[in-house]
C-alpha cells in the first residue's frame, strides 16, 4: 500500500500496525470510500483492467414528485441497492462517504444532499413534497417528534443548514406510503431509516437545484455500494410533466490523440503501450484510427472532463515514478519571454506615472464582471463545480476586478491610482481549445477631480513609450462608461482597448463616491505577432 497508494495520486498522513492513513484530492470523489481506492489499485497493479461494468435492474419503486417543491429545491435523484452485507465499519465507511460527497461535489449541501436511508422501515412509493414549519418528524438521532421550526432552531444540522432552506413558507419532505419520513433535505434524515449493523437494503435520494451535481453524487454511491456487495436497482421519478429512470450508469465516450499525448507528456507511446496504461488507469480503450483511441470513462469518473484528463490517466498507467529527468544534451541560459519583458516594461512605466500594481484572483462571478459593469452577459468560460458563489467563471477584463479594489479600499485615503497586468480568457471557436488567453494591462483613477483628459494622458504615454506607432484614439461608445467620454484604442485596422470616464450607475453599483477614470489594452493584439 506505501508504495502503490502515491503512484494513483494519495498523500500519505500516516503508517500504523495495519492500516495507511491518506489524504485524496477533492477531483477525485470516488476515493471518498475504501472501495473506490481499492478499484483503482486493482487497476494499477494489473489485477483487473479495463471498464468496470455495472449492471442496473429494473426496480419497482417510485417516487412521486409534487410540483411544491419546484421553487424550493426542484430536482431528485434515486437508487435502490440490495444484498449488502455490512458490519460497523462499512456502516461507519458509508457515512463518512456521504459527508465527503456533500462538501466535494455538493458544495456543503448546497448543490447536492444525499439521504441514505433502510428500505425496509418505510413502504414505497414514495412522495417528494413539501410541508410547513409546523410538521413535525423524529430526525436523525433523536428519540422525540420536532417540528420543522424546531429543527431548524434547535438541532445541530438544522442550525448549521438553515441557510439553504431560509425565506421559504414551506420545507422539502421526503415520506412514504403512509406519511412517514425519511428525509428533510438538505438538513437531516428522519430516525426511522437509520442504517444499521443489520440493514441489508438501502434506498438512495439525492436532492438539488441542479442535475449534474446530483446525478454525480448518487453515480459514485451506487457503483462503490457494488462493488461493496450490492445489487442496483433503479428508481422512476414520475415529475409533474414527465418521468426519469435513475441512475444512469451507461459511461461516457471520449476521444484521445496518442500524438497529442505524446507531445505533452514528452514520452513516445506506442498504441499497445498506451491502451495498456489506459486500461490500468480503469478506463475501456477502442482504437478508431492511427494513434487514435475512443476512450470509454465510467460512470463514476466525475473528473474526466477534457483530453487532458485522459492523458493524466495515461502518464498515472505508465507510472510517474518511471519518468527519469535528463540533462538537456545543449546547454542553454534560460531568459525571459518576449511577451513578460514587454510586461515589465509597463510594470515599470505605470508605476511611474504614479500607479500602484494589484494582482487580482482570475476567477470572478457574472454580478461583478457583467452586470455590475452594466455590460450584457455573453459566452464565457464557466466553472463546472464552483467552490462559491464569489467564483464562477474566469475573467474576459481586468476592469471589473479593478473596480472592485476601489470599492473594498474606498474608506482609504485619495486619490488611488491602481494597475493590473495578467492574463484574460475569452471563448474562441476557432482555437483548438475553444479559448484564447489574452495578455491585458488595465488601469483606474479615482479622485474628486478625475476626468478623461487624465486617462487619455496616461494612455498616450504608455504607448508612446512603449514604442507603439501606428495606434490612434476614436470616439465609440461602452455601456461601463458615461456616453461621449469614452474611446476606442486601435493599433493598425484592430481595436485593442478603452479608456474613459466610468458611468455613474457602474459607481453607484461599487458604491464609489469619487469619479473614476480608465482604460484597458490588449497588449497580444499589439505585440503578439512579435512573439
Amino acid at each position: 500500500m506505501m508504495e502503490w497508494l502515491p503512484r494513483l495520486g494519495l498523500d500519505i498522513e500516516e503508517i500504523g500496525p495495519d492500516y495507511v492513513k491518506v489524504e485524496y484530492n477533492p477531483n477525485r470523489p470516488d476515493f471518498s470510500s475504501y472501495a473506490g481506492i481499492a478499484r483503482a489499485i486493482q487497476g494499477i497493479i494489473e489485477l483487473k483492467l479495463g471498464l468496470p461494468r455495472y449492471k442496473v435492474k429494473r426496480g419497482n419503486v417510485t417516487i412521486n414528485v409534487d410540483s411544491s417543491v419546484a421553487g424550493v429545491r426542484p430536482f431528485i435523484v434515486g437508487a435502490v441497492v440490495r444484498g449488502l452485507k455490512l458490519d460497523q465499519d462499512a456502516v461507519k465507511e458509508l457515512m463518512d462517504m456521504q459527508e465527503d460527497l456533500h462538501w466535494a461535489i455538493g458544495r456543503n449541501r448546497r448543490k447536492a444532499s444525499i439521504g441514505i436511508h433502510n428500505l425496509d422501515k418505510v413502504k414505497p412509493p414514495f412522495s417528494y413534497t413539501t410541508r410547513d414549519a409546523s410538521f413535525r418528524f423524529i430526525p436523525l438521532d433523536k428519540n422525540v417528534d420536532m417540528s420543522i421550526k424546531e429543527i431548524l432552531e434547535k438541532h445541530e444540522k438544522g442550525r448549521e443548514f438553515r441557510h439553504l432552506v431560509e425565506n421559504t413558507a414551506r420545507y422539502p419532505i421526503i415520506v412514504d406510503r403512509f406519511d412517514q419520513v425519511l428525509s428533510f433535505p438538505p438538513i437531516i434524515n428522519g430516525n426511522l431509516t437509520r442504517i444499521t449493523e443489520d440493514t441489508r437494503n438501502i434506498f438512495i435520494d439525492v436532492t438539488g437545484p441542479e442535475v449534474t451535481a446530483i446525478t454525480h453524487s448518487l453515480n459514485i454511491l451506487v457503483t462503490t455500494l457494488a462493488d461493496m456487495g450490492g445489487t442496483i436497482e433503479s428508481v422512476t421519478l414520475k415529475y409533474p410533466d414527465h418521468t426519469e429512470i435513475t441512475p444512469n450508469l451507461e459511461p461516457r465516450r471520449m476521444e484521445l490523440k496518442l500524438n497529442h499525448a505524446s507531445k505533452l507528456v514528452g514520452l513516445k507511446f506506442s498504441e499497445k503501450e498506451a491502451a495498456h496504461c489506459l486500461q490500468k488507469a480503469r478506463l475501456g480503450v477502442k482504437k478508431t484510427g492511427r494513434n487514435r483511441f475512443e476512450i470509454i470513462v465510467p460512470a463514476y469518473r466525475v473528473d474526466v472532463m477534457h483530453e487532458v484528463d485522459l492523458i493524466e490517466d495515461l502518464v498515472i498507467g505508465y507510472g510517474y515514478y518511471r519518468l527519469e529527468p535528463k540533462v538537456p544534451s545543449t546547454m542553454t541560459i534560460g531568459q525571459p519571454h518576449a511577451i513578460e519583458k514587454i510586461a515589465e516594461t509597463v510594470r515599470q512605466l505605470m508605476i511611474g506615472f504614479g500607479f500602484n500594481e494589484v494582482v487580482n484572483f482570475i476567477l470572478t462571478n457574472e454580478e461583478t464582471h457583467y452586470r455590475k459593469m452594466l455590460v450584457e452577459e455573453g459566452e464565457h468560460v464557466k466553472l463546472a463545480n464552483p467552490i462559491s458563489l464569489e467564483y464562477t467563471m474566469i475573467r474576459e477584463s481586468l476592469l471589473p476586478g479593478l473596480m472592485k479594489n476601489l470599492m473594498d479600499n474606498r474608506h482609504e485615503s485619495f486619490p488611488q491610482k491602481i494597475f493590473e497586468i495578467f492574463d484574460v480568457v475569452k471563448v474562441d471557436e476557432t482555437a483548438e481549445t475553444k479559448t484564447r488567453r489574452e495578455l491585458h494591462v488595465g488601469g483606474v483613477s479615482s479622485h474628486p477631480t478625475a476626468c478623461y483628459t487624465e486617462i487619455k494622458s496616461v494612455t498616450e504615454a504608455l504607448l508612446t513609450n512603449l514604442g507603439v506607432t501606428k495606434w490612434r484614439i476614436c470616439e465609440t461608445s461602452h455601456p461601463s462608461f458615461i456616453p461621449g467620454r469614452v474611446a476606442a484604442i486601435y493599433y493598425e485596422d484592430q481595436e485593442v482597448g478603452k479608456l474613459g470616464e466610468i458611468h455613474p450607475e457602474v459607481l453607484n453599483n461599487f458604491e464609489l463616491e469619487n469619479p473614476v477614470v480608465a482604460f484597458e489594452i490588449n497588449l497580444d493584439g499589439i505585440f503578439g505577432t512579435k512573439t
